[in-house]
């Protein structure tokens, strides 16, 4: 797979900015995700936070997964509209996130993983019949039984804060992958009807048990 000058030039800013945080305690607690700091005026970090990462591992898996997915979506929009993709996931990432901890001052993250979430949901609509293996699921399912599961794993996490992990982030991030996708091929509501909504039904659980106090 060849990598286009889009997918690197948005890996390259991941790792330029990752690396000077990692090396710099300051610069990336002034640029992560906070609710305190965001809700006081410092609007940026819901951005910045996108490019920062904790580790090399966490670096890596989201710029693996990234390389797996640009490409499908590159070959469908261009490169203007991937990279708008991109950036509207993370933003959303960034609100979900805002929204469900907002009561959280001292709530904070960092990662691409809900703009690499928004690209890899993307990618499922518009190519739904892609194989995916996981290394603990060998068997290759259909790409949307995996995007769904992977989302209704996202509400178990947040409901249950699994983890170190943003999972309202990448459910954000996946939710905005979803809808400019729509925008940008409104057609798919003709074309694709069934997997429009297969993929919009771990969004409406989301946003019942939400309005149910359930999470």
């Amino acid at each position: 797979m060849n990598l286009h000058w889009a997918t690197l030039a948005i890996i390259a800013a991941n790792v330029l900015v990752s690396l000077k945080g990692f090396n710099d305690q300051n610069f990336f607690e002034r640029y992560k995700f906070g609710i305190g700091p965001i809700q006081a005026g410092q609007k940026e970090r819901m951005l910045t936070s996108g490019f920062l990462h904790v580790d090399l591992s966490h670096l890596f898996l989201n710029m693996f997964t990234l390389y797996f997915f640009a490409d499908v979506v590159i070959r469908w929009f261009g490169p203007s509209q991937f990279i708008l993709i991109y950036f509207v996931s993370l933003v959303a990432g960034s609100l979900l996130a805002l929204f469900f901890h907002r009561q959280e001052p001292f709530y904070s993250a960092v990662g691409a993983s809900g703009a690499v979430t928004g690209i890899l949901y993307s990618a499922i609509l518009l190519q739904p019949d892609m194989r995916l293996a996981l290394m603990f699921i060998p068997i290759p399912l259909p790409a949307y039984v995996l995007g769904i599961l992977y989302m209704l794993y996202s509400i178990y996490g947040m409901k249950k804060r699994l983890g170190n992990i943003g999972h309202t982030a990448h459910f954000g991030g996946a939710i905005g992958g979803y809808v400019i996708t729509l925008l940008f091929k409104p057609e798919l509501f003709l074309t694709d009807t069934l997997m429009v909504l297969l993929l919009a039904l771990p969004i409406v659980i989301l946003f019942v048990m939400e309005k149910l106090g359930k999470l």
